[in-house]
């Protein structure tokens, strides 16, 4: 499967050698074969892709200005909403709503002539690492189809993966941009948060989300977040400072960078072709003038408790709202108003959903919220200073995404556990509030992609893509495709 490289493309557009149309309908004719076994889109709007594509070639036709994504088919992890497509989470709950609106990030992306041509497979209200929840079934991996595209963006992942197209959105609360990257070989980024507004966006944890770019190379990363970051006056979350270029770093030398290796994440449990790789990465940083540092991040090892008591407690309240009544799907037989509420949301919401939910409304409920949330809310401060003080001796830290590379479906699913523990390396950075990046750089002896994490000081996201394009400019990891075996 070859890759659609966002430069080459704009070039071909640009030229005339390629008209917006055919783009796309090349897109339509690659998900139309792919997609049936990979499983990444869960709606795909043909006709109206093929008419932005036509407006798109006219203006250009015509000489008139067009915006910076202008014939690139592009599509959206399905809990972000966009008029006229459904928005469903990946759940029977919201299976038949349809947003009267566009999310904020997709506004930027029709401002910027984009050609939105579909909806992504997450796990379901994008509360999963392995985009099995869905109940549009589970995504499949390109590089082997029997292993698990990571998880809640695995749509996202593997339709850039498999060339379905070149771009597409995200949404990250513990990794869950960064984790499919790493397991299907692309590019993967969450930004600092607030970067990127959450309107349109239906929340999981609204501390934590953040919507972000997958591509298959720092160009096409850097290009979708400046496109859709700024401020937004509808998400009070959203910040105001204006940034440069996320590109504006690419050709600066990495004399001289200081990147740290935190010990906390090369220690037990971190599969050994993953580190390997991960070091060989690191060495081509060295060979390029970086230093390389030990640093220690000692609460990391509170992360993934701290998460989810955090995370699970904003679940609770956010999806509070779908009850049958006001919002979501309302049960047919019931005995009364209380046996409504129950029964509209025990079949709305799947097993993973609920046990979250149950998990955040024990830890807020009297007589535990000063022990379990309040508590979280502490250590996640400290989890914060540490980076802090970090970040006072090196400029970045790299490491592993996950401790392992792609598992194989239903290996996790009953083990809720372990797959939790699979998110060690990635909650720190949203619990910080960090910008963070995954980026291949290996792979296993079985074939599967492996992925190097770098996390980078609040408004550090422009230094994550110089590394990445420094780096892809001397690997060629970004440019192997997937076999679909």
């Amino acid at each position: 499967m070859n890759r659609l490289v966002t430069a080459e493309l704009i070039t071909q557009l640009v030229s005339g050698s390629l008209t917006a149309r055919e783009l796309t309908e090349s897109c339509l004719s690659r998900i139309d074969a792919l997609n049936p076994t990979l499983n990444a889109f869960v709606f795909v709007d043909a006709d109206a892709a093929l008419l932005q594509a036509d407006d798109v070639d006219r203006k250009r036709r015509a000489e008139r200005p067009v915006g910076r994504l202008a014939g690139l088919p592009i599509a959206v992890k399905d809990n972000i909403c966009v008029k006229g497509m459904p928005t469903t989470c990946g759940s029977r709950m919201l299976q038949n709503f349809q947003p009267p609106y566009d999310a904020h990030v997709v506004e930027r992306l029709r401002s910027e002539d984009a050609v939105l041509i579909g909806k992504l497979n997450p796990d379901e209200f994008a509360m999963g690492s392995s985009t099995e929840t869905s109940i549009f079934g589970a995504t499949r991996n390109p590089w082997n189809p029997e292993c698990s595209a990571g998880g809640s963006s695995g749509g996202s992942a593997v339709a850039v993966a498999s060339g379905m197209v070149p771009l597409t959105l995200g949404s990250d609360t513990g990794g869950s941009i960064r984790q499919p990257a790493s397991f299907c070989g692309v590019v993967g980024m969450k930004p600092t948060y607030g970067r990127v507004s959450r309107y349109g966006l239906i929340a999981y944890a609204s501390s934590l989300d953040q919507i972000g770019p997958l591509a298959g190379d720092a160009f096409g990363a850097a290009l979708l977040l400046d496109c859709c970051a700024g401020h937004d006056p509808r998400d009070s979350t959203s910040l105001s400072a204006e940034l440069p270029a996320s590109s504006s770093l690419f050709e600066l030398p990495l004399k001289g960078l200081r990147i740290g290796i935190a010990d906390e994440y090369f220690a037990e449990g971190l599969d050994s072709e993953v580190e390997r790789s991960i070091r060989e990465a690191l060495s081509v940083f060295k060979d390029a003038g970086a230093t390389i540092q030990n640093i220690s991040l000692p609460h990391s090892k509170y992360a993934v408790a701290t998460y989810y008591l955090i995370a699970c407690s904003e679940a609770s309240s956010n999806l509070a709202r779908f009850d049958g009544i006001h919002y979501g799907h309302r049960a047919e037989e019931f005995a009364d108003l209380a046996d409504l509420y129950s029964q509209s949301r025990g079949e709305g919401f799947g097993v993973e959903v609920k046990r979250r939910i149950m998990l955040g409304t024990y830890a807020l409920s009297a007589g535990y919220y000063d022990a379990f949330y309040l508590k979280a809310l502490k250590v996640r401060r400290r989890i914060r200073e540490d980076f802090d003080c970090a970040f006072k001796s090196v400029d970045v830290i790299a490491g592993p995404v996950a401790p392992t590379a792609a598992f194989r479906l239903g290996e996790k699913l009953n083990d809720p556990l372990a797959m939790y523990l699979g998110d060690i390396y990635t909650i720190s950075t949203n619990l910080a509030g960090l910008p963070g990046i995954s980026i291949p750089c290996g792979f296993t002896n079985a074939g599967l992609p492996i992925g190097l994490q770098i996390q980078a000081p609040v408004f550090g996201d422009a230094r994550l893509l110089q590394l990445t394009h420094q780096f892809q400019a001397v690997t060629d990891w970004h440019h192997r495709s997937a076999t679909c075996r």
